[in-house]
């Protein structure tokens, strides 16, 4: 996917949102939050074409949901770290 057709984070509490998936996903993982970045936008697009359309959805859900759902995508997709 071109970076230009990503969706955009349209405010403050997305980013926040994002950046807690972000670490809260490496941390069960034990991985660096950079890893998981990577491999939300580069190594897939799970990032823009899950994790922000989600966002009033899953910002809603506890940690844990939110962490399993997204491990869930990574692995539906084929997506390692």
């Amino acid at each position: 996917m071109d970076k230009m057709d990503r969706d955009a984070i349209r405010d403050i509490d997305e980013l926040e949102y994002v950046i807690f998936c972000i670490e809260n996903v490496a941390a069960r993982l034990g991985k660096d939050a950079r890893q998981v970045y990577q491999v939300l936008t580069e190594k897939s697009d799970i990032l823009d074409s899950y994790i922000i359309p989600n966002f009033d959805i899953l910002h809603k859900q506890d940690k844990m949901y939110i962490v399993n759902d997204i491990l869930s995508v990574m692995e539906e997709e084929g997506v390692e770290i």
